[in-house]
């Protein structure tokens, strides 16, 4: 329980931290405590943002999102609805977090284990990537950038650049181009993207 503390001064739902800046939206239901969010950034209702995480611009944190302290988003990430993304998680900037994927960050827990910070294992996600709905991404771990993952994936260990990996532990089967239109088998060693014209991604590897 709370003591009677007038100088104390608490956040409330759909409150504007100190220094946050004035084109942040901040649904009237979210619960948002640190002023580390970026300009355009929208953050829906019953979100929780804790004190010391960090946010960049032009992000869509969707409603049920928890980014503890200590995370970090880049700019133009979305975080679709009910993601925790927990402290040492990194991610990088136009990111897409789908419905209801997992992040961890002890990769050998225990109720009863009162762990400091530096037990936990950080997790790394490149420009650019995709983790599909309900994927479990395990802690330690660095998915390249514009790596995709698809839904229900279970990610144990880290993916290359372009990587598109499935499955329960996730695999490699290929590799797509950053349009999504073109798949590179793994076999493949040079072209282009039809649709866009970029250098198959295996030329930047």
């Amino acid at each position: 329980m709370f003591t009677n503390t007038p100088d104390l001064k608490l956040p409330t739902l759909g409150s504007m931290p100190d220094g946050i800046l004035d084109s942040v939206f901040i649904h009237h239901l979210a619960f948002v405590e640190s002023p580390n969010v970026g300009s355009g950034t929208r953050i829906w209702e019953f979100a929780h943002v804790m004190s010391k995480a960090k946010i960049g611009e032009n992000c869509n944190i969707g409603g049920h999102v928890f980014i503890e302290s200590g995370a970090k988003v880049g700019n133009h990430v979305t975080v679709k609805n009910g993601i925790s993304i927990w402290d040492l998680v990194e991610i990088e900037d136009d990111v897409f977090l789908g419905p209801h994927m997992i992040f961890t960050n002890d990769f050998m827990p225990r109720s009863f284990l009162k762990k400091k910070r530096e037990d936990f294992l950080p997790t790394f996600v490149k420009k650019g990537a995709t983790i599909g709905a309900g994927a479990v991404i395990v802690c330690g771990i660095t998915i390249g950038q514009y790596a995709f993952v698809g839904a229900g994936s279970v990610v144990t260990k880290n993916i290359p650049p372009y990587g598109l990996v499935v499955g329960n532990p996730a695999r490699l089967i290929g590799y797509l181009c950053q349009c999504t239109k073109t798949k590179f088998a793994l076999n493949m060693q040079a072209g282009e993207c039809p649709h866009c014209k970029t250098k198959n991604p295996l030329s930047k590897i």
